[in-house]
């Protein structure tokens, strides 16, 4: 599994961790972003650090520690999309299936995807 510097906020589930830990070995250091619109819907996409320019419409929810990876992989939302998820945990899991995004797991036949907790709920 792994951990983050804020918890509540983004957790990866075990697979997720894996395939994160296979694509830093090919790839280098590593990028989450999660949009709202285009591309796979709201499915998180994972880039190479610092492919997808971020500014001042992105929030930056959480950097991921993935026990492998010696650098943490930064979590960001379009900002317009927190607003409508700000009540929730978020969860990287892994299914089996291709995206229609450019997240770098498309090759592997899998994809990441949200999974959603209410943050209420866990009080």
């Amino acid at each position: 599994m792994s951990d983050s510097t804020d918890t509540a906020r983004v957790e990866l589930t075990g697979p997720a961790a894996d395939l994160l830990r296979r694509l830093r070995e090919a790839h280098g250091p590593l990028m989450f972003h999660q949009s709202g619109g285009c591309c796979d819907g709201s499915a998180p996409m994972c880039y190479p650090a610092g492919e997808f320019r971020t500014g001042g419409s992105d929030v930056l929810l959480a950097e991921l520690a993935v026990e492998g990876v010696p650098e943490r992989v930064p979590f960001w939302m379009s900002a317009s999309q927190y607003e409508r998820w700000s009540h929730t945990r978020l969860i990287v899991d892994v299914v089996e299936g291709r995206g229609s995004g450019f997240s770098l797991e498309a090759p592997e036949g899998v994809r990441f995807l949200i999974r959603s907790r209410l943050l209420a709920a866990e009080v």
